[in-house]
C-alpha cells in the first residue's frame, strides 16, 4: 500500500484572522486525516511543529515515499484574496495528475468553487525539492475573514475531501474511519495474502502466517485493511477471527 509523507505548515508565524495561525490549523488538519490515511490503508510519516520546511523535505528525501503533501494556508497584501491553490512541479505528470484531482474534489467542498485552482510553480521547494511527486496545498485564505472561519469549521470536511483525493490517486478504496482493533489470522494452516486493493485480482504485497495477530484499520464487505510487520493491505476477512 503507499506510504506519503504528510507535511503540515510550520509557519507559526502566520496569523489567522480571528485568533490561531497556520501551524496550529494545519497540524488539525493533519490531525483529522490521520483516521482517514489509516482506515483507507495509506501509511505516512509526518513532521512536527519543531521542524521547518528544510528540515521536512530533507527528511521526506531519506525515506521511499510514493508522495509528499504539504498542507498550508495562504495569504495576500491586503486580507481580501479568496480561495484554493494546489501546487506543483511543471515536469511532474503525477504531481500534476493529483494536483487536478484533489482541485476538484475540492471545489465540492469550498464555497467559492470557481476559486480553486491548479498552478505549475519552481519556486516551492516542497514541490521543486522533494524526490517523490509533491503538491502543496492552500486550502484557503487565512488573512481573509471568510476563508480563516471556513477553515476552521471546515477541518473535518477537508481532511475526508484531501484522503478521498489521494484514494482516487492511488487507485485504491476510500474507507471512513472505524475503531482500530487486532485479529487472529485463521486458515487451514497456509498464508494469508495481503493485496494491494479489495480483489483476489490485486497484486500480493504480503503474507501473514496461520495464528498471527494483525491490526485491523477498517472493515468493508468481504474484505479488512490490516496491517502485519510493516505491512499495510487488504485481507479476506473470512479468515480473521475478531
Amino acid at each position: 500500500m503507499p506510504i506519503i509523507y504528510l507535511s503540515p505548515s510550520t509557519q507559526e508565524f502566520n496569523p489567522y484572522s480571528g485568533g490561531g495561525n497556520e501551524e496550529y490549523y494545519m497540524n488539525l488538519l493533519a490531525d483529522a486525516m490521520e483516521p482517514y490515511l489509516a482506515a483507507s490503508g495509506i501509511q505516512y510519516v509526518r513532521n512536527t511543529p519543531e521542524m521547518t520546511a528544510a528540515s521536512s523535505i530533507a527528511a521526506s528525501n531519506m525515506g521511499n515515499y510514493d508522495f509528499h503533501l504539504a498542507l498550508h494556508s495562504n495569504a495576500s497584501n491586503d486580507g481580501n484574496a479568496r480561495g484554493a491553490e494546489f501546487y506543483y512541479f511543471p515536469s511532474s505528470v503525477n504531481g500534476k495528475r493529483f494536483a487536478d484531482i484533489a482541485a476538484e474534489n475540492f471545489k465540492l467542498i469550498y464555497p467559492l468553487p470557481n476559486m480553486v485552482r491548479t498552478v505549475p510553480t519552481t519556486t516551492l521547494g516542497e514541490v521543486r525539492r522533494v524526490k517523490a511527486p509533491g503538491v502543496l496545498i492552500e486550502v484557503a485564505y487565512h488573512d481573509n475573514p471568510a476563508d480563516a472561519q471556513w477553515i476552521r469549521d471546515n477541518i473535518e470536511a477537508m481532511a475526508a475531501n484531501i484522503v478521498y483525493s489521494l484514494t482516487e490517486y492511488f487507485g485504491i478504496p476510500f474507507n471512513t474511519p472505524q475503531p482500530i482493533f487486532t485479529a487472529s489470522v485463521a486458515t487451514r494452516g497456509s498464508n494469508l495474502n495481503i493485496r494491494y486493493a479489495p480483489s483476489t485480482s490485486s497484486d500480493i504485497i504480503g503474507s501473514i502466517p496461520n495464528g498471527s495477530e494483525v491490526t485491523v484499520y477498517a472493515t468493508i464487505p468481504d474484505w479488512a485493511v490490516v496491517g502485519y510487520n510493516g505491512i499495510v493491505g487488504y485481507a479476506s476477512s473470512q479468515y480473521l477471527q475478531y
